[in-house]
């Protein structure tokens, strides 16, 4: 894969990003998104929190200079989480994969998690590409499918 970089998030990508976070099937695929992924407002004030927050890493993924996505990490209960949005037309590329391993080279916290809906297999290959291993499952409430669905929880040491 080539020309995949990462970048800080611009206040010019919000649009893009909102759009790509509202895709019906990704978001079905993606599973734990936000309650109402049409509430822009609500978009808005998460990414003033992710880009503003000293313990929230969030960059830009572009393809061919093309914006396709986004990656960041996050404490959560003392455990640093690893979490990606690639846009529907770019998946089965290799550019979540190429993406991630750009980021991992930046990000030096180990061990480091992710999480994914036990059912979307190309998120966990491409974590498991990168060196992640499941060290279990949780039943979490899915707002996108508003269910309690089996979610995997990797590790990378």
């Amino acid at each position: 894969m080539t020309d995949v970089a990462l970048r800080p998030i611009e206040d010019a990508d919000l649009d893009v990003l909102f759009e790509q976070m509202r895709d019906p099937e990704a978001v079905r695929m993606a599973a734990f998104t936000a309650k109402d992924p049409d509430d822009r407002e609500a978009f808005d004030r998460h990414m003033v929190k992710l880009r503003t927050s000293p313990d929230i890493t969030t960059r830009a993924v572009t393809h061919e200079g093309r914006l396709v996505g986004s990656i960041g990490c996050f404490v959560m209960e003392g455990d640093t989480e690893v979490t990606f949005w690639i846009d529907r037309s770019a998946w089965g590329k290799g550019i979540a994969s190429e993406a991630l391993a750009l980021f991992l080279d930046t990000v030096s916290v180990r061990p480091l998690y992710a999480r994914a809906a036990s059912d979307n297999a190309g998120s966990l290959r491409v974590l498991r590409k990168a060196g992640f291993t499941t060290v279990g499952t949780e039943v979490s409430y899915a707002n996108a499918r508003d269910a309690e669905i089996e979610e995997t929880v990797l590790r990378l040491d």
